[in-house]
């Protein structure tokens, strides 16, 4: 999706001739996401100009017999329900961006994606969290002699006590690493939930344990880079030799099915430490301060206490 041909410019008259390029960069700004969900954004977007082409409809301003036709052409080649919904959320960002009323917003097809919905029947698919009992015994199996080992480790043992986001973790720079004698503290410009850069910091704690530390993991894996400044987790070669590539999320996601199991993702560090958290007795409050969350709600649905014997109070009976 090109946001410079979407964004609606202000009114010339209203603002003075020297603000207007700055102005309308700040609205651009304002209306746009996080970066992941402007490149899934644009896919979805793109998908909907070439079916209304297609079918010899606008796609901007799209009538909503276009949305509905191709909603429901979605849904009968089988895509899920919340593919479905994004592709919705696309067009909509899409008419937001230019200033004009999205179909979205119309009565029918707010009934349709609920018809929908209903006939799949499908819950939306969390990824799963991982016992602390296996994690352990899957860190402590990497083979740490090589650099891919030890680049693999620090960044599971950092995504899991960090409650990183994949984004956050492709995103990381040396420089936003303050080390001490007390643990490591992460500095965070952006996020998902922190779109305008208010400075959010995670803290990250020595383990008695070496080879479970994930501070020293990380220090083993920085000595590699052997530099000061520019991504942490970047791409290896064949032969083992360090890049300057920043690793994408999607290499971070295979990197943990890799190490975890296919029923995993790069998302199930933060889910876990989440369930883990719970589990040990940590109080949402605590739990948030980590993971970023803004409520307490968030936490509940990131819980994955599914196990009908891990989590029920029948064991505190007092019989």
């Amino acid at each position: 999706m090109n946001h410079a041909l979407l964004v609606p410019e202000l009114p010339t008259a209203q603002v003075p001739a020297h603000l207007v390029d700055s102005t309308n960069r700040y609205v651009e700004t304002g209306l746009r996401g996080a970066a992941n969900t402007i490149r899934a954004y644009a896919g979805d977007w793109q998908r909907f100009t070439t079916w209304c082409q297609l079918h010899g409809m606008n796609s901007l301003p799209a009538p909503v017999e276009a949305l509905a036709g191709f909603l429901t052409e979605l849904a009968d080649a089988g895509k899920k329900v919340a593919t479905i919904q994004r592709h919705a959320s696309a067009i909509a960002k899409a008419h937001e961006l230019a200033g004009l009323d999205s179909p979205t917003a119309d009565k029918k097809i707010k009934v349709l994606l609920k018809g929908i919905a209903r006939e799949k029947k499908t819950r939306i698919k969390q990824a799963a969290a991982f016992s602390l009992a296996n994690f352990k015994r899957t860190i402590k199996s990497i083979d740490v002699t090589t650099p891919t080992g030890l680049r693999n480790r620090a960044l599971l043992l950092l995504g899991f006590t960090g409650a990183f986001r994949r984004s956050e973790l492709e995103a990381l720079n040396i420089e936003d690493l303050a080390f001490d004698e007390e643990g490591l503290v992460v500095s965070l410009d952006k996020s998902k939930t922190n779109q305008l850069g208010q400075a959010e910091e995670k803290a990250i704690f020595y383990s008695p344990d070496v080879a479970l530390c994930p501070i020293r993991s990380l220090q083993a894996w920085l000595r590699v880079l052997d530099r000061s400044e520019g991504c942490v987790f970047v791409s290896l070669r064949k032969n083992q030799q360090v890049t300057t590539r920043r690793m994408t999320t999607k290499y971070i996601n295979l990197i943990t099915q890799q190490y975890l199991g296919s029923n995993y993702t790069a998302h199930s560090l933060r889910a876990s430490f989440v369930t883990v958290s719970k589990l040990n007795g940590a109080d949402d409050s605590k739990v948030m301060n980590q993971t970023k969350h803004k409520t307490s709600a968030m936490i509940r649905r990131y819980t994955r206490l599914d196990n009908v014997r891990q989590h029920n109070s029948a064991k505190e009976l007092g019989l």
